[in-house]
């Protein structure tokens, strides 16, 4: 009897075919002949504690016009599913999390959840770095504007970012003498009732963003420096930065590995930390991308390399509910 695999995921007619990983992931499933279910948030459900969706089974191909096929949507109960990819991407807002506790209701009938859905709400992607001080720039979250303008006024050159933000949205570069300093602080804080983060601005971000995956507790060897265009502060694929290849450095391999080792602990399978020079600055643990990126540039295939942890930890659970 195949494996199931059932993928939570924005509209996936949408999605950019040349780069998207959660086809790359879903391409790799089908290899292995895993029976695939394809999610929308919205339509998860639960009755009397027990995790349903209405699922379409979806088949995949390696086809720039015609990259799937859905049947008609079924009932079916999440227990059921081997493992669940969570691909949703931000916001994180209380959708997501009503997401996360709905997925949660089938991880403790021992469906495998990637990333597992405490993980998720436990690790914003932009505040978890925070567990991390001896990895990160100075950072500072606050919503107080006069806080913000204090540690303005400290470091002189700061980025500023909404926590629950992707692809570079709202995120601005600020000094003490812009003129839209006092708006922008208004805006983002929404006059002092809102959370942001403030970061030391780094100067090597003009050696790139770059994107370590991490899985299962190991980085992979290869990053992605994701470069700014020209008259751009924001280096995020989406914000138009060119992703260029390199090879992890020592320094970066020992942050990755010490970060990865606390990661695996708490059920994050994949995970994408953004590096600027030898400071990490996001855990991006909801739909990390890059790898398609990576596996063009170096022939790799990293979804194979998930897939042997997904199995690895599928085996160790089967093994548990045998004992």
């Amino acid at each position: 009897m195949n494996r199931k695999l059932a993928v939570v995921m924005d509209p996936i007619e949408q999605i950019h075919y040349k780069k998207d990983s959660t086809l790359a992931l879903l391409w790799e499933a089908s290899r292995r002949q895993y029976d695939l279910f394809y999610i929308t948030p919205d339509k998860l459900y639960s009755v009397d504690g027990v995790a349903y969706a209405r699922a379409a089974p979806l088949q995949v191909f390696e086809d720039e016009q015609s990259w799937y096929r859905l049947a008609p949507l079924q009932d079916i109960d999440l227990s059921t599913i081997d493992v669940i990819l969570m691909r949703q991407d931000p916001p994180f807002n209380m959708r997501y999390i009503f997401v996360t506790y709905m997925l949660e209701l089938a991880e403790k009938k021992g469906t495998l959840v990637v990333n597992k859905s405490q993980a998720l709400r436990d690790a914003n992607e932009k505040f978890a770095i925070n567990e991390f001080p001896q990895f990160s720039p100075p950072t500072l979250v606050s919503a107080d504007p006069d806080q913000l303008k204090a540690f303005l006024n400290q470091h002189q050159d700061i980025i500023l970012k909404p926590l629950d933000g992707m692809g570079g949205t709202s995120i601005f570069r600020l000094r003490p003498e812009d003129p839209n300093l006092n708006v922008v602080l208004e805006i983002m804080t929404e006059y002092g009732s809102r959370l942001v983060m403030a970061q030391r601005y780094l100067s090597a971000i003009r050696e790139g963003d770059k994107r370590i995956l991490i899985i299962d507790g190991k980085p992979i060897p290869y990053v992605l420096a994701r470069m700014a265009k020209p008259g751009e502060t924001r280096a995020n694929l989406a914000s138009g930065g060119q992703g260029v290849a390199q090879v992890l450095s020592d320094e970066n391999r020992r942050l990755a590995e010490s970060i990865g080792a606390v990661l695996k602990q708490r059920g994050i399978l994949l995970a994408g930390l953004d590096v600027i020079g030898d400071y990490v600055t996001e855990i991006n643990i909801t739909s990390p991308t890059c790898l398609r990126e990576l596996d063009a540039a170096f022939s790799l295939n990293i979804s194979a390399i998930l897939f042997d942890a997904i199995e690895s930890n599928l085996s160790s659970l089967a093994r548990a509910r045998i004992q």
